[in-house]
């Protein structure tokens, strides 16, 4: 008899720290924050927040816009976009084209690029990066 009272009594007070628990949940943590005076976004803060604000009703819902097309056009322009995409695909589809007379458009290229640039002399160039290595400044060790 006596352990059938224990387990009673250790299920009435395993159900009042449960309900201790979820009481917290049910209240708004929000309602008692304070907001720093010295950030720099309080003014924001208490402009925006409201006690007693007001919701919008039904009445207040915008109007339909006029100046948007039918569904049934989005439909239109979705399979003119879909049309384009196929005949796109069937137009550079393998074994449509080929290529033909790349020496001449090699050799056109190359002329309207201009004559060949020589390579770098490498003294300029390590001379260059000696000028930046000693240019260079490390950034300023963190704060600790």
């Amino acid at each position: 008899m006596n352990a059938r009272q224990g387990s009673t009594a250790a299920r009435l007070l395993a159900a009042a720290g449960a309900s201790a628990l979820l009481a917290g949940c049910a209240s708004n943590p929000f309602d008692a924050a304070k907001v720093d005076p010295t950030s720099p976004v309080a003014g924001e803060v208490s402009r925006l927040v409201r006690a007693n604000r007001d919701y919008p009703t039904f009445a207040e819902i915008p109007k339909k816009p006029t100046d948007v097309r039918p569904l049934r056009l989005f439909g239109q322009a979705a399979d003119e976009v879909a049309a384009a995409g196929a005949a796109l695909e069937q137009a550079t589809a393998p074994s449509t084209w080929t290529l033909s007379n790349t020496d001449s458009f090699a050799a056109r290229a190359r002329s309207d690029a201009g004559p060949d640039a020589g390579p770098a002399d490498p003294r300029s160039t390590e001379a260059f990066a000696d000028d930046l290595r000693r240019r260079a400044t490390p950034p300023p060790p963190p704060k600790r």
